[in-house]
């Protein structure tokens, strides 16, 4: 019951993400993050079975800082060429949302599924979940958004997945990248861990 999604807004981008851990009908954690920063300016938001309860070695290999800092595409098309590799050897069940701000491009998205399919978007979103999220994007997103109106229109859609999906994720993080840098922005709640 996994959801990711994001948007791109005027001069930021906003990846949100459940942060429930979950195999099979077992909920083993409310409070895990599945958006990492990869570098000071990019962000990846990320579902599936092989984003956590591995060993790091199993996990997709991801864009590490270099001594010349990737741009947000290069480093999507970094991490979409080894998703495409692993899919002919040991394929990797997972799917990314990869935001980023870089400084004479601005903010951009992309999504990379689990059959290494790359897009660049203004939104998206992955999971059970997405089937709301998407709706509610088509009807109130628009460019060139401001942040007050982005973290409004991810609320609604947190909103609307835990009022319509069946088996609703309780704990929802989100996070901002803009030309100061990738953080936390907040968390929204419904159940505290211990």
């Amino acid at each position: 019951m996994e959801c990711v999604f994001g948007l791109v807004g005027d001069g930021f981008a906003v990846v949100a993400a459940d942060s429930s851990a979950v195999h099979s009908i077992l909920v083993h954690k409310s409070d895990e993050d599945k958006v990492m920063l990869l570098d000071s300016h990019k962000l990846l938001g990320a579902s599936g079975e092989a984003v956590y309860g591995v060993h790091p070695e199993e996990r997709p290999p991801l864009p590490v800082p270099q001594r010349h800092p990737l741009t947000t595409a290069a480093a999507a098309n970094f991490t979409r060429g080894e998703l495409a590799t692993a899919l002919r050897k040991n394929p990797y069940s997972v799917n990314i949302l990869l935001a980023g701000y870089d400084k004479d491009i601005g903010p951009s998205l992309y999504y990379i599924d689990y059959i290494a399919t790359l897009h660049k978007i203004e939104k998206g979103a992955f999971g059970y979940g997405s089937y709301f999220c998407l709706s509610m994007m088509d009807r109130h997103y628009h460019s060139g958004m401001s942040l007050e109106e982005a973290i409004d229109l991810v609320d609604k859609c947190i909103m609307e997945i835990r009022s319509r999906l069946v088996i609703a994720p309780p704990n929802f993080v989100i996070k901002i990248v803009d030309k100061d840098g990738a953080r936390e922005y907040a968390w929204r709640k419904s159940i505290k861990s211990d």
